[in-house]
């Protein structure tokens, strides 16, 4: 992925399918405009030590309750 590369980061460790699944969860059960927004809060969420999976089903299910 062209991303990764540009950013020096290892393909092996972008979960793009768990990103996109939680963008589309939200984009689905909140608004649209969040879908982006949530992703961004997710990749801090990750870069200061959280699970990724686990905090990605977090925000799924608190999509779900909105």
């Amino acid at each position: 992925m062209a991303a990764c590369a540009e950013l020096g980061l290892d393909e092996g460790d972008a979960a793009t399918t768990l990103v996109l699944d939680l963008a589309r969860d939200v984009a689905h059960n909140v608004v649209r405009p969040a879908a982006p927004v949530t992703a961004y809060l997710l990749g801090l969420a990750v870069g200061r030590g959280a699970d990724a999976a686990d905090a990605a089903a977090r925000l799924t299910a608190l999509s779900s309750r909105s």
